[in-house]
């Protein structure tokens, strides 16, 4: 059974995360600072560094709970997507298109958090990442047969490398020039073109 203490301890984790999510969603992670955050929680600064190692740990907890809610919208959007395998890595593209643009600062914060060089992901990061591929891998394994599991998964990494790239520049519409209501048409476009070499 828990006690006060610790009981306390995850109550005051637990305001933190929302309050940092909060804060990401509506101005970025670079707004994210201790002293706003204690005086919004109701506590003193040391008391986040009790409860998360650094600001990093905090937006890694944060970005968790993005990457959940991701997920969610790509497997609802597959849920309808039609049989064809090609036009399920569309529909699952611009679902993550439209999750992207709809919490804009938060899906920034996925990729922005900083972590020393060499440091290992967290296992919720691989393990969150590790789904987004499956839903990739599936409908390339049908439309691949060929290719062998090692060739699939770099395959897989290459096509949600395209897919962001082209949805990071064109949410900035000065880097790629489109305007944001065509990068559906574009990244149908560019995946279905990608696939066509299996007819």
């Amino acid at each position: 059974m828990a006690t006060k203490t610790e009981i306390r301890r995850q109550e005051l984790r637990d305001k933190l995360i929302l309050i940092a999510e909060r804060t990401i969603a509506q101005n970025g992670l670079s707004a994210l600072r201790a002293r706003d955050l204690a005086a919004e929680a109701g506590c003193a600064v040391g008391a986040i560094y009790n409860v998360f190692g650094d600001l990093t740990d905090l937006t890694l907890a944060v970005n968790a709970r993005t990457f959940h809610r991701l997920g969610a919208d790509v497997a609802e959007a597959l849920a309808a997507a039609p049989e064809d395998p090609v036009e399920q890595l569309v529909v699952m593209a611009q679902a993550y298109h439209h999750f992207a643009a709809s919490n804009h600062l938060s899906w920034r914060a996925l990729f922005d958090v900083e972590r020393p060089a060499g440091e290992a992901a967290p296992d919720w990061y691989l393990s969150e990442m590790g789904q987004l591929f499956t839903y990739i891998s599936d409908p390339l394994a049908v439309i691949f047969p060929e290719r062998g599991a090692e060739e699939l998964g770099l395959l897989t990494r290459a096509l949600f490398s395209s897919v962001h790239g082209i949805v990071l520049l064109g949410l900035d519409e000065a880097s790629a020039g489109v305007s944001t209501d065509k990068i559906d048409h574009m990244i149908a476009l560019v995946l279905r073109q990608f696939t066509a070499s299996r007819k």
